[in-house]
């Protein structure tokens, strides 16, 4: 399972965190947000990151060639589109050759089958929890819906996942292939400031859950 943690812009802490391998680093460029980068990211900081962790920029119902240039500006691998683009924006991207991982508000009737649309145009999938804010709620939903998605194209997990219920997601995961786990507020010191020791037993939880897989 995959490791993806959001709402980085603290260049210390983005230092602290890329010594821990996460697989994802995400780095939100939506102005709304207690997270946005504002001026503090320094695109130097981002584009040294190690090229084995993939650099993911989040976008809410922004335009392609604002994205077009975060993306170079920051040498960002994946484009996080978090708000209500539609499949044809998803494809206008995608044929701009961005790598896209199209975000979905999930609650309990959260129709599974609008995805189709989107699938042709999307690298990945990310579901999180449908509430007040765009992202960062810190509320979990209900994962067992999960089992009514065909899985045909993989997908993130995101919403309120904590050392608190991971280890409840990882017996999950056993019976629905999950791509990886987007972390973002319950992991934080401060909105953008992330508790690296957490993060650091988290990853720990998922080794060792993969190690019991192997010895299986």
């Amino acid at each position: 399972m995959k490791l993806k943690v959001c709402g980085m812009r603290d260049a210390a802490n983005i230092e602290s965190l890329v010594s821990l391998k996460p697989d994802y680093i995400g780095f939100i460029f939506y102005e709304k947000s207690p997270r946005y980068v504002g001026g503090e990211l320094d695109a130097g900081v981002v584009r040294r990151i190690p090229a084995s962790i993939k650099k993911v920029g989040v976008f809410v119902n922004s335009n392609p060639d604002h994205i077009m240039k975060i993306v170079k500006q920051y040498d960002l691998q994946y484009v996080q589109l978090h708000g209500n683009e539609m499949p044809d924006f998803c494809r206008i991207l995608r044929q701009k050759g961005l790598s896209i991982i199209k975000s979905f508000a999930v609650d309990n009737d959260f129709n599974f089958a609008m995805l189709n649309n989107y699938k042709p145009f999307c690298d990945l999938f990310l579901f999180d929890t449908k509430g007040d804010l765009l992202g960062g709620n810190g509320l979990a939903f209900d994962w067992n819906i999960l089992r009514d998605y065909d899985r045909e194209k993989p997908f993130f997990l995101s919403g309120g996942i904590s050392n608190d219920n991971i280890d409840q997601l990882l017996a999950l995961a056993a019976g629905i292939p999950i791509h990886g786990i987007d972390v973002n507020s319950r992991y934080e010191t401060a909105p953008g400031l992330k508790d690296v020791e957490e993060i650091e037993k988290l990853i720990g939880k998922i080794r060792v859950k993969e190690a019991e897989e192997l010895e299986v």
